[in-house]
């Protein structure tokens, strides 16, 4: 059970790290969800968001820097 409890502990931290950037420095990100490729609609009853670009965006980002952390540990 000890590997589970360090894995939780980290994703934790690192939440909280990320939640720290947000709050903090979230007015930066405006462009995030507004890249050329996002599609959004709105109509008198319906609103359709699908933000494929940005999402396309954070996951090369997070495969890049899951690809780092194994690469050193």
């Amino acid at each position: 059970m000890q590997p589970i409890g360090k894995t939780i502990v980290i994703i934790g931290i690192l939440l909280v790290v990320v939640g720290l950037i947000v709050w903090f420095a979230g007015d930066k990100f405006n462009w995030f969800g507004n890249l050329p490729g996002d599609v959004k609609m709105e109509r008198d009853n319906f609103r359709f968001f699908a933000p494929f670009t940005s999402m396309l965006l954070l996951s090369i980002l997070l495969s890049l820097l899951l690809w780092v952390f194994r690469k050193f540990f």
